[in-house]
């Protein structure tokens, strides 16, 4: 039996208004969270985010990595559903949040020192007066006496050093520059602590971990700051670093744990904790917390509510993804103190 083409079409008509209803129906029955933030623990963050949709598929959890002051910023203008920082808020922010505060550590990382020197025989040593002197670009040539003298079997090629940096406002360079701070007075004296800092004229500036990853591996006799993840997954050598104890210390999950465990006892009561120069044989020099930034009342029940849940699932299930991305489980102590401090987070109808 042939169809006259105008039953066809309305036909197929009839079949496109089913079908847009249903997918309107299907996003009008999701629940949709928006996020912004650090970069940091940006692909810890989009991992949990795939895993909890299977949990509670109708919620989307939709995230921004934009930089721990761009994510702040965003969560102070209420455009987005929650924060996401490496550097905990400062006082005079969390009394500008109209709605209240709530930081909750959900995650741990270590910031490595990445390079790329292609044939160097053997992994390269730092200590702490050389690589504050080479991140104020004082020591300008890998094969510099003071990088030889840490380093006496490495063939250092007499090669210009090439300084990666960030160049949007970060808590990653917060890590770095609250430890530097911390280590050495004339750094202190000198570029401080800050989401942004001031570096050498000769420093090459990228965005986000991403970037500043990126640079360094397609620049020969480069140098940067990146979360220890991003090094990892693009396997990027990372320089052993002196320690408070004075023993060298590359970043590696066991090795995190045991810095944090070490340190535990200075994390403070509002959860601000900043480890700058973590104490401990084992301890690895540049560690942090990274901070969800929450209203403390949410006038949207809903949003209020699956928020709490994904955040929960995080600090239990979610943390069983943390070693194999780079990240450091939280310790029992502070995912009971992260979850007292959820709890603080209230919603109204």
């Amino acid at each position: 039996m042939k169809l006259h083409i105008g039953v066809v079409n309305a036909i197929l008509a009839i079949a496109s208004l089913a079908a847009s209803t249903v997918q309107a129906q299907s996003n009008m029955d999701s629940l949709v969270l928006n996020g912004a933030g650090a970069t940091f623990p940006a692909p810890l963050y989009k991992t949990w985010i795939a895993a909890y949709h299977k949990v509670e598929p109708g919620t989307l959890i939709k995230y921004a990595e934009v930089g721990s002051g761009e994510g702040v910023k965003r969560f102070l203008a209420n455009t987005v559903d929650f924060g996401a920082s490496d550097a905990a808020m400062t006082d005079a922010q969390i009394a500008s949040a109209q709605d209240g505060v709530v930081m909750v550590p959900v995650t741990a990382g270590m910031v490595a020192l990445a390079y790329n020197l292609p044939g160097l025989n053997g992994l390269l040593k730092l200590d702490r007066n050389t690589y504050t002197a080479l991140l104020m670009g004082k020591i300008t040539r890998w094969n510099d006496a003071r990088i030889q003298a840490t380093n006496p079997g490495l063939d250092l090629p007499n090669r210009e050093i090439l300084l990666a940096v960030r160049q949007d406002s970060s808590g990653t360079t917060f890590v770095l520059s609250n430890h530097l701070s911390a280590a050495s007075p004339e750094w202190r004296d000198g570029p401080g602590t800050g989401n942004l800092v001031r570096w050498p004229r000769n420093a090459m500036f990228a965005r986000g971990n991403e970037g500043v990853s990126a640079l360094v591996q397609r620049s020969v006799g480069s140098i940067g700051y990146v979360e220890y993840n991003f090094s990892k997954r693009l396997d990027l050598k990372v320089a052993h670093l002196e320690n408070k104890e004075g023993h060298f210390v590359a970043p590696s999950e066991r090795i995190g744990v045991a810095t944090l465990a070490a340190n535990i006892g200075r994390i403070p009561a509002d959860m601000r904790a900043y480890i700058p120069d973590p104490a401990g044989t084992d301890s690895y020099p540049l560690i942090s917390f990274t901070w969800l930034l929450l209203k403390e009342h949410y006038s949207n029940k809903s949003k209020g509510e699956a928020l709490k849940r994904f955040i929960t699932w995080s600090l239990q299930e979610g943390q069983n993804f943390s070693g194999e991305l780079g990240y450091i489980r939280l310790p029992a102590e502070v995912a009971k103190r992260s979850n007292e401090a959820l709890a603080r987070v209230y919603t109204s109808p």
